[in-house]
């Protein structure tokens, strides 16, 4: 590669170039560069070591890091900075005698020193509120299967469903197919599966000797699934393939904006369900599951991460003897705000629809159906937060790699 070409990134990712490289200036640690724009940018030369995307620092196949600081002679010092003829910024290190080159577009990307928050979501979270009127994100989903993987028939389906759930933490799509066993095809366009005990696809339909509520024909109170995992599934997928009983409509409730309205309307409960921990426990015939965690956390930033509601999987309170009546008057508060119609939106499945819900966010519930009445058929299946994240990134990914090639 020479001086006239662009430099490649320590990762698989295009990085557009929205601003030049204009003057630059060092210190023996540090880079000071200005942009065409005018923004100055700060870099210490220990950062700019670490992630150059050289040989010596990423392993050109895997793109991930092989370079040990400690190894290095010294610490990194800058003996020389310059603009090279392809626009990137060149770096001479010493001791080791090195020159290393930056991609403007990348390096503007991870521009530490100014105000750019790197832990923000990838889309604005967005609370809401049911109603009558109310629904999820709709989209039509025909033909989903029928499209390449990764290609952008496939992109304009996944891209504003994936937006949908990172947002607002839920999605319906429409017209899918109604196969049993389909639903695995539909998963792994976003991500690998999560099995559990359950299995890697699950029935949601009565059936004899149930073991669990949710394969039971009785109403299911808003609840999250598998509370009782140290880690429980950030994702999860319900497909309709059947379903011509009375009853059985679907209850969705952001437990977001309920936490919200918690913390707004009655402070101590909010502050008690943020910090006591509740027992949580599946103990089945054949598993037993148990885990302790409050209903409500908060993330590092204090933004809330995840609720645990679930009345039907929770075991014994065991928590210090003060905080047993606090803990379950700040329970039924949380509980009378759950029956709030105002926070729920309800609708009917139809066969060929698939919804998508972030589990450790949304609740979901249903009413009671008569079985006898017809046949009510869901096939579900969980997945990480991490999966729909990833899945994101790479619709972003593409679509910047095709403008960049539509540019050239």
């Amino acid at each position: 590669m020479t001086d006239t070409e662009l430099p490649r990134t320590p990762d698989y990712d295009a990085w557009p170039i929205d601003a030049d490289l204009d003057a630059v200036s060092f210190t023996p640690r540090l880079v000071t560069v200005r942009w065409s724009d005018g923004r100055v940018s700060r870099y210490h030369g220990i950062w700019l070591r670490e992630n150059a995307a050289d040989d010596t620092t990423v392993n050109p196949a895997t793109r991930e890091r092989i370079l040990d600081l400690s190894t290095l002679p010294a610490w990194p010092e800058i003996e020389g900075a310059e603009v090279d003829a392809s626009g990137a910024l060149c770096v001479d290190f010493a001791p080791e005698d090195r020159r290393l080159r930056f991609h403007p577009g990348w390096l503007r990307a991870h521009d530490y020193d100014n105000a750019v928050d790197p832990e923000a979501p990838l889309v604005p979270v967005t609370t809401w509120q049911g109603g009558p009127e109310a629904g999820p994100d709709t989209l039509d989903a025909a033909g989903l299967l029928d499209t390449a993987p990764d290609g952008e028939d496939e992109e304009a389906i996944l891209a504003p469903a994936l937006e949908s759930v990172l947002g607002k933490g839920l999605v319906r799509l429409r017209n899918l197919p109604t196969e049993p066993g389909s639903l695995d095809a539909i998963a792994r366009r976003i991500g690998p599966v999560r099995p559990t005990n359950f299995g890697q696809l699950f029935d949601v339909k009565a059936k004899p000797d149930p073991d669990s509520n949710a394969y039971t024909s009785i109403a299911l109170p808003p609840h999250v699934d598998l509370p009782t995992r140290e880690y429980h599934p950030g994702l999860q997928m319900l497909h309709c393939l059947e379903n011509s009983v009375a009853g059985g409509q679907a209850v969705m409730l952001d437990g977001f904006a309920v936490a919200e309205a918690l913390r707004d309307r009655h402070p101590a409960a909010w502050a008690t369900l943020t910090r006591v921990r509740w027992c949580y426990a599946n103990t089945a015939r054949t598993t037993d599951y148990v885990w302790f965690e409050p209903m409500i956390r908060l993330d590092a930033r204090g933004e809330l991460l995840e609720v645990r509601i679930a009345d039907f999987l929770r075991g014994p309170l065991q928590a210090a003897f003060e905080d047993v009546e606090p803990a379950y008057e700040a329970l039924m508060t949380l509980q009378r705000l759950l029956r709030d119609p105002a926070f729920a939106i309800r609708f009917t499945y139809e066969p060929g629809d698939l919804v998508i819900f972030d589990n450790r966010r949304l609740l979901h519930a249903r009413d009671a159906f008569e079985g006898a009445s017809g046949h009510r058929w869901l096939q579900g299946c969980y997945m990480e937060r991490d999966e729909i994240r990833s899945r994101y990134r790479m619709v972003q990914r593409t679509q910047r790699q095709r403008r960049l090639a539509a540019e050239a």
